[in-house]
């Protein structure tokens, strides 16, 4: 069994599991340009039923931290943008339409046609890059024979679509969306499919991810390791409570392959 090494400690280890956004991709890359999207067309539509638009503070409860032009450059990593699903935040739009004057009814209607339009903005342009030393990581894991899998609160689909439109779903013996199990993070429900599709025990699992939320997944699974993957003065980056240990890059892990 290979064995990963995260700050002088080793983990035997068969198995990685990687969290997407913010792991594996840039979050804000992909993810506040499909904000900004979302919500500057649903304050369009709140307008063109001559309602008021979306509050000056909605970047907040939608879990993402804006720079001094009013532009998404961070995110909450306890947040609804981070942690929840596309189900969930159309459900936060259309709350916030009701609260606004609009039907339920309406406000749901207009949410998804607000993340149908998203949707088609990042097909269009593909905003995806890899973190830094990402690739070269799953390199090595793939040189010592480690098998890998992705669990995300993305859609599988929307997932697998965005790891090839980056080049790395080879990589990947599994990939596992919030649509394909009962219950998201953080409950332990993706790590346990994702070890039955790689034939691994949870134990024999190591969980890398940018949120709490992850690492309680982990935890909540009996994985190996949980390890949090965070910039150093990141927002949130101390929020990583349930980690085993936190890195700020790849460069901080190593692989020893088993002899």
């Amino acid at each position: 069994m290979s064995r990963l090494i995260v700050d002088g400690v080793r983990y035997p280890v068969r198995a990685i599991l990687f969290d997407k956004d913010g792991t594996l991709l840039d979050f804000i890359y992909t993810w506040g340009h499909w904000s900004e999207q979302m919500l500057a067309r649903f304050s369009a539509g709140l307008r063109s039923r001559e309602l008021p638009t979306l509050p000056r503070d909605s970047l907040a409860w939608w879990g993402a931290l804006a720079d001094v032009d009013g532009r998404i450059a961070d995110y909450d990593r306890r947040g609804p943008l981070a942690m929840g699903t596309v189900g969930d935040l159309q459900t936060i739009l259309a709350w916030h339409g009701y609260r606004l004057g609009l039907s339920w009814a309406e406000a749901k209607v207009l949410a998804d046609e607000c993340r149908r339009s998203a949707d088609e903005s990042l097909e269009e342009t593909r905003p995806v890059r890899a973190l830094p030393h990402a690739l070269d990581f799953l390199e090595r894991c793939r040189s010592a024979g480690l098998s890998l899998a992705v669990v995300t609160a993305d859609e599988t689909a929307s997932a697998a679509r965005q790891l090839e439109w980056l080049g790395i779903r080879h990589y990947f013996t599994a990939c596992i969306g919030a649509d394909r199990v009962e219950r998201g993070k953080p409950y332990s429900d993706m790590v346990e499919l994702a070890c039955r599709e790689l034939n691994v025990s949870c134990g024999e699992a190591a969980v890398i991810g940018d949120t709490n939320g992850d690492m309680k997944m982990a935890r909540s699974a009996g994985a190996a390791v949980a390890v949090g993957i965070a910039e150093p003065g990141a927002a949130g980056a101390a929020e990583l409570t349930e980690a085993d240990a936190v890195v700020s890059s790849y460069l901080e892990l190593s692989i020893e392959e088993k002899e």
